[in-house]
């Protein structure tokens, strides 16, 4: 997708998921939306513009680690329930209970038994959330396995964002198929009317952005809530109050002037080489000329 029309489409977007926060806070609205997916396939990338300029009081990103020992006593669904959103909240989940659908299910992080009872619970735990007047809308991000291949490839050589290959992520390429079938037998059992999975198809990150943030704008069905006029209070006169010296705060270094001055150091180091340089040509040059006359 073009990158211009990209970015102002998405502004515009991000413009209207300020206003949607507004109608869930001022209507008491309880917002939950699953971020399910290929490993690679943009989860993260759209999580973060749809929370770029929301208030992270209201909108919370949910990102649970492996279950510990005591928690995988619980039953299955409990450690989620905690982080499900009161009135006038929006919760994000990267990841959610479809982890024994897809990872646990496919690398054998759970029995047979475990498997078949989320099957069989997963749907009628869902539909007492939608029941009790949560909004719960479900996006699964499709990407080809060339494009993950890419992407994967991507991180290796990018140490800013090597962080997220794990060997996890590096044992899904050659579980392709295994997590087709996963994917699939878990849609038969939780593609309900109630919360039904929408695809997105992320071959391209930043029209899978566009589509997934418009469709979530749409499903939610909320309405423009007008704001209390604010206006700034002049600011008082002074009544006598000193600030300390400074001398007795710990201030932090100066960092930004010392990477300052070294940048305009090397740029004056730079100007004087080029002008040197020029001199030499033109001794050179001279010379040259001398030679010739002679």
């Amino acid at each position: 997708m073009n990158k211009a029309i990209y970015e102002a489409e998405l502004l515009r977007l991000q413009a209207e998921l300020v206003e949607m926060q507004e109608w869930v806070k001022a209507t008491g609205q309880r917002v939950v939306v699953i971020f399910e997916g290929r490993d690679a396939a943009g989860k993260g990338g759209a999580i973060k513009r749809v929370t770029e300029y929301l208030n992270p009081r209201i909108a919370r990103i949910v990102a649970l680690p492996a279950p510990t020992e005591r928690q995988k006593t619980q039953w299955y669904f409990q450690r989620y329930i905690q982080h499900l959103p009161a009135a006038g909240e929006i919760v994000l989940l990267d990841r959610s209970w479809y982890n024994r659908a897809g990872v646990e299910r496919v690398m054998g992080f759970c029995t047979p038994q475990e498997y078949r009872r989320f099957l069989r619970q997963c749907p009628i735990f869902e539909r007492m959330l939608v029941e009790d007047g949560i909004i719960l809308i479900k996006y699964w991000f499709s990407v080809s396995g060339d494009e993950q291949y890419k992407r994967f490839e991507s991180r290796m050589e990018d140490p800013m964002r090597h962080w997220k290959l794990s060997p996890m992520d590096l044992e899904s390429i050659t579980r392709w198929e295994d997590y087709s079938r996963a994917r699939d037998a878990m849609l038969v059992h939780t593609d309900i009317p109630e919360s039904p999975w929408n695809f997105v198809e992320a071959e391209d990150k930043r029209r899978a952005r566009i589509n997934m943030i418009a469709d979530l704008l749409e499903r939610v069905p909320w309405e423009r809530v007008p704001l209390p006029e604010l206006s700034l209070p002049k600011r008082p006169t002074t009544n006598g109050y000193r600030r300390p010296d400074r001398s007795l705060q710990h201030e932090v270094a100066d960092h930004a002037t010392t990477i300052e001055q070294a940048a305009l150091a090397e740029g004056s180091g730079k100007k004087k080489s080029g002008k040197a340089s020029s001199a030499q040509k033109a001794g050179k040059s001279s010379k040259a000329k001398k030679s010739k006359k002679a």
